[in-house]
């Protein structure tokens, strides 16, 4: 991580960030809607928490053969996927809903998925969301070592062929929480940059319960209540969060490493010379893709209005994306949209072949 902090340019010279946020926030003065989710979100979330729990619970029955179990893991692996992009993602945000309590609690559905809020909330709300695309603070596309996702990495030789194994070892990305929760925390306790505060004794003792819960859910109930051997239940584990992963990672993906998704570097000083918000947009891309994927991955489709109103629903997002798209447009700023799924991944693909070149 970086030892010296980054800084933005002080103002939006251009004036495009306040102007944005006026039009926002007169949207929903005319309509008179909330900014957070409302009772669609938390339909949706209890939807999306039935889609992990239910083949679980078909599983620990031990009333079907291993085969079938192995499906339900696949959904299982789905259900991780729903919950983590539309119910946990918003709710770390605080945007689920006007309730505070009720974003504590759809924001812990992440401990279900192996994770830990507080360094979801590190890695992702203030150091992805604010320091975007930028290399050694961004760890979305900072150190990974098999994969080069910055122009600032190192480059080596097999690099060239990321863009054939990439997918594969997106399938981890889950998986990898058990041991990157504690490399990180114990990081985030030693940076030198101190972008983030350390973790407390109690982050430390909830980091810690949350795993043996974790352990407990996932491997000693399955295990202890069912008749499958050690193997068919690894397949199982392998299979859910393989798919958690692919998905996950893809989706996100598409969002900052493609083509017109810039990673700007900052000065000596560490100043990064576009002001925050028109930063948003010089690192972050949209896709278009159809309303039902859109509604399963909680409006990351939207992921610059996202990054520019990471406290706003999602279910806003399609509605609010026309009004960013037009200030955009008037002040002269690049509205990064692929025009689809496929197109989002073909671009990113071929960033995959530039950055291992």
């Amino acid at each position: 991580m970086r030892k010296e902090a980054v800084k933005f340019a002080n103002k939006d010279k251009s004036l495009f960030f306040p102007v944005l946020r006026e039009r926002i926030d007169s949207h929903f003065k005319e309509s008179q809607l909330p900014k957070q989710g409302d009772h669609r979100l938390v339909w949706k979330g209890i939807f999306m928490l039935a889609l992990l729990l239910i083949p679980y619970g078909l599983i620990v029955s031990n009333q079907f053969s291993a085969w079938t179990s192995l499906l339900f893991a696949v959904l299982m692996g789905f259900g991780i996927s729903g919950v983590g992009m539309s119910v946990m993602h918003d709710a770390n945000h605080g945007s689920f809903s006007s309730v505070s309590w009720i974003n504590s609690f759809f924001s812990a559905c992440l401990y279900l998925l192996g994770g830990n809020v507080l360094n979801w909330k590190i890695q992702h709300n203030t150091l992805h969301h604010t320091y975007t695309n930028i290399h050694d603070v961004d760890e979305d596309i900072t150190g990974k070592f098999l994969l080069r996702l910055s122009q600032g990495d190192k480059l080596r030789k097999m690099h060239r062929y990321q863009h054939v194994y990439a997918f594969l070892l997106y399938g981890l990305m889950t998986i990898s929480f058990f041991v990157k929760d504690f490399r990180q925390a114990y990081k985030y306790n030693h940076s030198s940059g101190k972008l983030v505060k350390p973790f407390t004794k109690q982050d430390v003792n909830v980091l810690v319960a949350s795993k043996l819960f974790y352990v407990l859910f996932i491997a000693v109930v399955p295990l202890t209540v069912t008749d499958f051997t050690f193997g068919q239940w690894l397949l199982g584990f392998l299979a859910m969060h393989f798919t958690a992963g692919v998905v996950l990672s893809t989706i996100f993906q598409l969002a900052h490493v493609v083509e017109g998704a810039e990673q700007p570097l900052p000065d000596t000083n560490g100043v990064v010379s576009s002001a925050w918000a028109i930063h948003q947009l010089q690192t972050t891309a949209n896709f278009s893709c159809p309303r039902l994927l859109s509604w399963f991955i909680g409006g990351l489709d939207f992921q610059i209005e996202h990054h520019l109103f990471p406290n706003i629903s999602h279910i806003h997002y399609r509605t609010l994306s026309p009004i960013v798209q037009r200030t955009a447009e008037e002040y002269g700023i690049v509205y990064n949209n692929k025009e689809s799924f496929p197109e989002a991944l073909n671009s990113h693909v071929r960033m995959l072949k530039a950055l291992g070149n």
